[in-house]
């Protein structure tokens, strides 16, 4: 997959060339490619910004270098995304990296300054933010967006498992997780995930996993994708912690009948 990003600022995506994303690259699973649309200014000193008509603070972005510089890129093989970065779009969600990771090139336009000219939001097929807060460009939010879609690409992790559990990748936040020593400062890891009994361990991690989200993310539960077991699981915290119980008119109209485990 190509990632290309119009940028001013190229020399700060040096962390673009490290760990998973350096070896993905070099195993040709996906190339990224940095586009400073300076170099396509007409004005004898590379000129990008200007003041805005009608008066007003700061300075606004031209629309001919991005223009040219989108124009120069080569053919796209296959689906291109062209994604204008600013704080007025579509808050990026894990549901779109998983959308634009089977593109073949996602193109990235890092805003600067006041912003764009209008004009250029012509040229997007979609405009994304991070976020409810405002940062000095788009150059972040970039590199933020090319890691999420890059790790979700076959093979960049190693095994496809790895995302496919990630927090939000089915609507929950992950279950713990532990390592060795066993016990550390007297805390020990769960019995359960000793037992070797795998049927348990994944009940278990569901489980958790439902317990974690609604504790620390209620305002998820109207998107998760319950299965069928999650209801049995979710009467028993329901029981174990006053603050999930609560909850419990959330997930009942999602299935009319909840059953507890006898």
């Amino acid at each position: 997959m190509q990632f290309t990003i119009l940028t001013l600022f190229p020399e700060m995506f040096a962390p673009l060339g490290e760990s998973i994303l350096k070896r993905a690259q070099q195993a040709g699973l996906l190339s990224i490619r940095l586009v400073n649309f300076r170099d396509f200014s007409l004005s004898k000193h590379h000129v990008v910004d200007d003041v805005p008509y009608g008066g007003g603070v700061g300075m606004v972005l031209k629309p001919e270098p991005i223009y040219a510089a989108l124009r120069s890129l080569p053919q796209a093989g296959g689906q291109r995304k062209v994604i204008l970065l600013t704080p007025q779009g579509k808050v990026f969600r894990q549901s779109l990296a998983e959308e634009w990771s089977k593109c073949s090139e996602l193109v990235l336009i890092c805003g600067h300054y006041e912003g764009f000219d209008e004009r250029i939001r012509d040229l997007a097929d979609a405009e994304i933010s991070l976020g409810d807060y405002v940062l000095t460009g788009g150059e972040l939010a970039a590199m933020v967006i090319t890691d999420a879609v890059a790790r979700l690409i076959p093979g960049v992790l190693g095994e496809t498992a790895s995302a496919l559990e990630d927090s939000h990748s089915g609507g929950l936040l992950e279950y713990p997780q532990y390592t060795r020593p066993l016990e550390f400062e007297g805390k020990r890891v769960p019995d359960i995930l000793l037992s070797g009994h795998h049927a348990r361990i994944k009940s278990w991690r569901r489980k958790e996993a439902l317990r974690r989200t609604f504790l620390r993310r209620p305002d998820l539960i109207e998107k998760l994708q319950l299965e069928a077991g999650d209801f049995i699981l979710l009467e028993e915290l329901a029981e174990e912690n006053g603050e999930i119980a609560v909850w419990r008119e959330k997930w009942q109209h999602l299935r009319p009948i909840s059953r507890k485990r006898r």
